[in-house]
């Protein structure tokens, strides 16, 4: 069964999404990360409280590379998908990015 990332390496990763979305989706009042057998689920915390799920990051041992699964309200859960790199795989900020510019964009700020 595939592992949790180190606590250490946990924290790094809520800071660097929160910081993120600090920077460019201001739509947002923060990101909220959770672990599940290797995986981080990255929900939005919008302004008037609401959460919506945005995506699912693999672990793969390292940091800086995450794989990268986009949230599908059509059908209630998570498929892997492609960054606009074309890559499966890319950093915490590209993945949130991507997710946030499919849900977030055209939503007032």
């Amino acid at each position: 069964m595939p592992k949790n990332p180190p606590e250490s390496m946990q924290d790094h990763l809520r800071q660097r999404l929160n910081t993120r979305a600090a920077e460019r989706w201001p739509q947002l009042v923060r990101v909220h990360v959770r672990f599940r057998t290797g995986f981080a689920y990255v929900d939005g915390e919008l302004k008037d409280g609401g959460q919506i799920p945005l995506c699912r990051l693999r672990f793969g041992g390292v940091l800086h590379t995450w794989g990268f699964a986009l949230y599908l309200a059509s059908r209630g859960g998570f498929q892997d998908n492609f960054l606009p790199t074309g890559l499966p795989v890319g950093s915490p900020e590209e993945c949130l990015d991507c997710a946030c510019g499919l849900y977030l964009d055209g939503m007032p700020a």
